[in-house]
């Protein structure tokens, strides 16, 4: 007997289903080598805006100082504020810089490029609206 169909599942072109949690897993971890390259030469880069440079230290500032708005010490959402704010402030930098100037320092594959892209797009728009709002005006000033 057949297994039945499934119209979320995904196969490899052997006919096998495929997981997708453990290929997104992978591609993520083999993008954050090249994602953190990406990020010290954009805030190396003489083309970024001091300012969105200056946003993006605020932000990595703010994950290591120990006192946080909502404490680290609370599972899950300890940790979920800092992560959305680290998307943010990536997802702000690589917009600043352009599309040209991100594959210029960008050494990966440019799926893998639009994949972190989505990610830290999907994830910055989790930030609640105020703080959404505040980032906005800082970034415009």
């Amino acid at each position: 007997m057949t297994e039945p169909l499934r119209p979320d599942a995904v196969f490899d072109p052997t006919g096998h289903p495929v997981a997708l949690r453990g290929m997104w897993m992978k591609e993520a971890a083999l993008a954050l080598p090249n994602l953190i390259k990406l990020v010290y030469r954009l805030m190396r880069d003489e083309r970024i805006p001091r300012k969105s440079k200056a946003i993006l230290g605020a932000i990595l500032g703010y994950i290591v100082v120990p006192i946080d708005v909502v404490p680290d010490f609370i599972p899950v959402i300890g940790q979920t504020d800092d992560a959305l704010l680290l998307a943010y402030g990536i997802r702000h930098i690589i917009d600043v810089a352009g599309s040209d100037v991100v594959l210029e320092h960008w050494d990966g594959s440019q799926d893998v490029l639009e994949l972190v892209g989505q990610i830290t797009g999907f994830a910055a728009g989790l930030l609640p609206k105020p703080v959404q709002r505040l980032l906005s005006r800082l970034t415009s000033l």
